[in-house]
């Protein structure tokens, strides 16, 4: 009979708190405990003494090998946890636990000729997670007859079953065909970072459906820019299963990070709650080292001290804070209403102004809506962004993120130059309809298809103005940037405009500020840009006009 058992740790901010586990006990404790007694006593040959596992590790280590071998059923020849995400601080023995876990499951292995696979996203990466393995083969003379070892090709294969266990790097293509019993994905933050990498690792776990023991194990730090990506995809569903919110027994989540009020609170920025994040701390994490780290990042100032923070405090990047960041980035998130879409604009509000930017080959597209409250009169703002096939293209480096923002219909991937104008007509349309429309702003210098597309659909070209750019649209930065500090400007919850705002820099020109894609690297803030024009018209203090949402006919 099937046992009964869960992933889930709900309790979670209690348990990394206090210290406690956070890895749900082994399923089968008799085969755990079996396969424990051979990684135990793999050596780590780069430590002083070359110590074995088992007396070089934190109990982390064990608790995750025994869940992973522990859930394997002898009878029926199945693995009950067939994935595991693993998101862990930097220096916590990270590669030589991927290298461990997959030599013990190479020498436990039983299928004649079966494959493992330690798949990296670049070849430095794959080397670091091959030599703890290939040392441990060294240090043993009974895995040393056992196993032979093939340096060139990263790979040790097992000399009675024929089976092996290869590193490959991702850069080299050499993913497809693969037929893998076990695969370890190192450093899966990098890979969020890649295109078609979701493609990738569809191609390298498809061996997988024929082999019931299989497993595939994703071992990563935090990433040092937003989570993106199949990253993000990994990250977002094993948070969702530890805490309750998606049943899957199948997928162990061991994720190391502070509870959500240390986040807000702050208390996770200060080094004496590191711990927390760091398991291995006392054994391959050094107390020392962390707080000259710490200081080194914090006078290089918050570039650098985020880097550090994501990398030994698994603090995940949100809006990239800069020193020279918009100002308005600091309260972007805490005005952040999650009640706002188009549809309840044009119900709550009594006039409306509209913002346009972008639209060229290399841009993003985008549109912004600011309305006045009936009731409260506070400032509420709803994006969208279109970006052209060429987009995708050209920034490659930004084609997983965009495809995030897609599947969360707040950037339309359109299929055809033109039709992110004529969808932004029709949406302009919706609002010209409600008899509640003040002006449309666009940027001068792209006022051309716009302009035609907003007269074919009947909006009076009164209604559309050109918004100066550069320093003259200082005004409107800076209003924007107060009524958020106010409280009196909220927002939709939408993830591009979060990236966009990160994306903004700050660059004095006389007595002004001005924010620009020059001044800012050319990173994407098409959107942002949009909400300043619609900001600089809802400046003026238009009148409320037009009827309400419940007299339209």
């Amino acid at each position: 009979m099937t046992p009964e058992w869960s992933t889930a740790t709900p309790d979670w901010e209690d348990r990394i708190r206090t210290g406690k586990s956070i890895i749900p006990p082994p399923i089968f404790p008799d085969v755990a405990d079996e396969a424990w007694s051979v990684m135990s006593e793999l050596r780590i040959v780069d430590a002083a003494g070359s110590p074995t596992i088992g007396e070089a590790c934190a109990p982390w280590v064990k608790d995750l090998a025994c869940a992973l071998f522990g859930s394997y059923d002898k009878e029926s020849g199945i693995r009950l946890i067939k994935e595991v995400f693993v998101l862990i601080s930097k220096k916590n023995s990270k590669s030589t636990v991927a290298g461990a876990l997959m030599l013990t499951s190479l020498i436990l292995n039983w299928r004649q000729s079966a494959q493992f696979v330690i798949l990296s996203p670049t070849i430095q990466v794959a080397d670091n997670s091959y030599s703890p393995a290939r040392d441990m083969v060294a240090k043993d003379d009974e895995l040393i007859d056992l196993m032979q070892v093939q340096n060139h090709i990263k790979t040790i294969t097992h000399r009675t079953t024929n089976a092996n266990l290869k590193v490959l790097a991702a850069e080299s293509n050499t993913v497809g065909g693969l037929k893998s019993v076990g695969i370890l994905v190192d450093e899966l933050h990098l890979f969020g970072k890649m295109a078609n990498s979701e493609n990738m690792f569809r191609e390298a776990f498809g061996g997988l459906a024929s082999r019931p023991e299989g497993f595939i194990v994703y071992l990563t730090t935090q990433s040092d820019e937003s989570p993106s990506g199949v990253f993000k995809q990994k990250l977002d569903y094993a948070r969702d299963v530890r805490d309750g919110k998606i049943v899957d027994p199948a997928f162990l989540p061991v994720i190391f990070e502070f509870p959500r009020d240390m986040v807000e609170s702050g208390e996770c920025l200060k080094l004496e709650n590191m711990w927390m994040t760091n398991p291995n701390i006392g054994y391959s994490v050094d107390q020392a080292f962390l707080e000259r780290e710490y200081k080194k990042a914090d006078a290089a100032g918050d570039g650098s001290l985020r880097g550090f923070l994501a990398k030994h405090a698994n603090i995940e990047i949100g809006l990239n804070l800069r020193s020279d960041r918009w100002a308005g980035a600091d309260y972007w998130e805490q005005q952040t209403d999650e009640t706002i879409t188009f549809e309840s604009m044009l119900e709550r509000c009594e006039v409306f102004d509209i913002g346009i930017d972008g639209g060229g080959l290399d841009d993003l597209m985008g549109l912004a809506i600011v309305g006045r409250d009936t009731v409260t009169k506070e400032w509420i703002s709803w994006c969208k962004s279109w970006a052209h096939p060429s987009v995708m293209s050209r920034r490659k480096s930004e084609a997983e993120r965009f495809k995030d923002f897609a599947k969360q219909k707040d950037l339309i991937l359109v299929d055809r130059i033109g039709d992110d104008v004529l969808e932004v007509a029709q949406i302009c349309k919706i609002v010209y309809d409600t008899g509640k429309l003040d002006q449309i702003g666009v940027d001068p210098h792209g006022l051309g298809g716009i302009l035609e597309a907003l007269e074919e659909h009947e909006i009076p070209e009164d209604k559309i103005i050109g918004i100066s750019q550069g320093w003259k649209l200082c005004g409107a930065i800076k209003t924007c940037e107060r009524k958020l500090a106010e409280g009196a400007m909220w927002h939709a919850d939408q993830s591009i405009m979060s990236w966009c705002c990160g994306n903004a820099k700050i660059v004095p020109s006389g007595n002004a500020v001005m924010i620009t894609k020059q001044a800012s690297g050319f990173a994407k803030i098409d959107p942002l840009m949009a909400l300043f024009n619609a900001v600089q018209l809802m400046s003026l203090n238009p009148e409320a006009i037009g009827k309400s949402f419940w007299e339209i006919e």
